[in-house]
């Protein structure tokens, strides 16, 4: 089964930090996504951008507006796709990520959550 990671951070906790400070951690995120890839259950990984359009059907229309809708302080910065064989092997593999591998993951209220994916038609 195919699972669908998705990592939060709090922008504003990283903006108070230096550029230098900010690479530093960055750095050390390096080893822990090079063990994460040798599990070799990552499928995709990829990082975000913070600028977000939200598209949604009104009167008829699909209107496009600036995002995120949902009003919180946390941003989804990194998406990856890992195949494990049921949700306690997903957790295993994605907790090797440096959301839960860095001290700074804290201080940043780094998190991953873990969705199933469903496809919607079977592609061969």
């Amino acid at each position: 089964m195919k699972y669908l990671c998705l990592g939060y951070f709090n922008p504003e906790k990283m903006d108070a930090l230096p550029k230098a400070e900010i690479e530093t951690v960055l750095s050390e995120c390096q080893p822990h996504l090079k063990e994460l890839y040798k599990s070799g259950q990552v499928i995709m990984d990829v990082g975000v951008d913070l600028e977000v359009k939200c598209l949604k059907r009104m009167n008829g229309k699909v209107e496009v507006t600036e995002g995120p809708f949902a009003k919180t302080n946390e941003m989804i910065g990194s998406v990856f796709i890992i195949e494990a064989l049921d949700i306690k092997e997903a957790i295993r593999v994605a907790s090797l990520h440096p959301t839960t591998q860095l001290d700074a993951g804290e201080q940043f209220n780094w998190r991953i959550e873990i969705r199933p994916i469903h496809y919607f038609e079977k592609r061969e």
